[in-house]
């Protein structure tokens, strides 16, 4: 790791405030829990010339619950939503996804929102300063080309955040807060298929709630990621699930995968399976979709053959266990 930097901090108040700050500050970033970004200022990969920190604003910090739904605020604690009983209950599979976030420091530590825009991975982008300056640099920072793919023209750093599968599954929605105010969006439209610039926000914009609507708690849901590691690794690829049975048979099914792509992804075409039974073979059409909209590349050092067998073997599990659920 490198010395930090010199930078100047802030410590707004209020969502505004932070906003205001941004705007007026070239070069500032965002930062919360700061599990991944600080690591990544001390590579060299983000150089900031100012860092707001978000940690005294309340408003970002409140679990709400009304009729429409759970209302999290985005510096609030992925442990919180791990022992959250609200969240355990009627969106579980969010709660399963926090719980799976590196370690339990990590989560005490990193937030809701920080998850959600995650930056995007590659072997040939987290690394020291003077390994990325050795080969070049890459694509994604500083560099020319794309060493995953060096023929191409485009970035295939993976988004590796558990949460987000989650809250797509649950049709969450977001706010968002910049110089031109306030919006509310589905949570699949900050999502671009682009490792380089993988968050369709506009500049200066703050992520402060992510919404998980009523009309989608209590239906079972789950996630499950694999990892090099048990206790700290990104995921190599992971899956959520979302279903819905009457009588027996599939009213609506959902995935969505990470990992494995450079933006977390629902699942295409799964309406298919609706009035019927998920039998074995329902279950390995199931898995062979997912690994076919799959498109993992080799960003990480575990082949991308493995990555895309993995997780449409783990999505095949989570809507076995599912369907059996009730």
């Amino acid at each position: 790791m490198e010395l930090m930097p010199n930078f100047d901090l802030h410590r707004p108040t209020e969502v505004e405030e932070a906003v205001k700050l941004r705007a007026e500050t070239d070069g500032a970033l965002y930062v919360a829990g700061g599990t991944d970004m600080i690591v990544n200022v001390r590579r060299g990969i983000e150089q900031p010339a100012a860092l707001i920190d978000l940690s005294s604003v309340q408003e970002l910090q409140e679990i709400v619950e009304d009729n429409e739904g759970l209302h999290i605020g985005a510096s609030v604690t992925l442990q919180t939503v791990t022992n959250d009983r609200r969240i355990q209950a009627e969106y579980t599979g969010v709660a399963e996804a926090a719980a799976a976030v590196a370690g339990p420091t990590h989560q005490s530590y990193g937030t809701v929102g920080g998850n959600l825009c995650l930056d995007t991975r590659c072997l040939f982008y987290n690394q020291s300063e003077w390994w990325r300056k050795s080969n070049d640099y890459c694509m994604k920072e500083r560099g020319d080309i794309c060493h995953v793919a060096p023929g191409g023209k485009r970035c295939f750093a993976a988004f590796s955040g558990d949460v987000a599968p989650t809250a797509l599954i649950h049709n969450a929605e977001v706010d968002l807060v910049g110089p031109n105010g306030r919006r509310r969006v589905p949570l699949t439209d900050i999502y671009r298929n682009d490792g380089m610039n993988h968050l369709a926000i506009e500049p200066g914009e703050l992520l402060t709630v992510l919404h998980l609507p009523k009309t989608e708690a209590g239906q079972p849901s789950a996630y499950e990621k694999a990892r090099v590691r048990g206790s700290i690794d990104f995921p190599l690829a992971g899956a959520a699930v979302w279903l819905k049975q009457v009588d027996g048979k599939v009213e609506e099914l959902r995935i969505a995968l990470t990992a494995v792509n450079p933006y977390p992804q629902l699942v295409k075409k799964l309406d298919k399976f609706s009035g019927t039974k998920l039998d074995d073979s329902a279950l390995d059409e199931i898995a062979e979709m997912v690994q076919s909209q799959a498109k993992p590349m080799r960003t990480t050092t575990v082949k991308p053959w493995y990555r895309r067998r993995v997780v449409g073997a783990i999505a095949r599990r989570l809507t076995a266990k599912l369907s059996e659920a009730r």
